[in-house]
């Protein structure tokens, strides 16, 4: 998140919602972040210097600092880029709207579910994040069986 505000301010200052914009727009939509992730990251680097924030037409208008101009030419080489991924135009699977279609089934359940079909859910729930990490792990779903 910090290297590609930095990055994207290098460019131009911007509000909160046009760097959310940006990023989306700059990985085809596969990055979508949240107010919750940006705005922190915002006042962190008004804490360190690298940026300022001011109020603009009702908005934080965001502007990168000499010194946040000084530190990507210092430390551009060692920070990875989090567009480069992104660059030839493909985006990769986005698990969001699965995710999201899990948690509304979980919570119909859990609001309306008998305390069978609760405990029955709680089961797979747990399945599924075991999966999910032996698919980090690079095993198959049947070696721990």
């Amino acid at each position: 998140m910090r290297t590609a505000i930095l990055l994207l301010l290098a460019d131009q200052p911007m509000h909160g919602y046009q760097l959310m914009q940006a990023m989306s727009d700059r990985t085809n939509g596969a990055w979508r972040p949240s107010p919750g992730a940006v705005y922190p990251t915002l006042d962190q680097l008004e804490d360190e210097g690298l940026a300022t924030i001011h109020q603009e037409g009702g908005r934080r208008l965001v502007t990168l600092t000499p010194e946040g101009h000084a530190h990507l030419a210092e430390h551009g080489a060692e920070l990875s880029d989090p567009f480069a991924e992104f660059a030839d135009g493909t985006a990769g699977p986005d698990l969001r709207e699965p995710l999201d279609e899990l948690r509304v089934a979980a919570r119909l359940i859990g609001f309306s579910g008998n305390t069978a079909q609760v405990e029955a859910a709680a089961q797979v729930l747990a399945k599924a994040r075991r999966s999910l990490y032996l698919i980090l792990a690079g095993e198959s779903e049947g070696a721990d069986e």
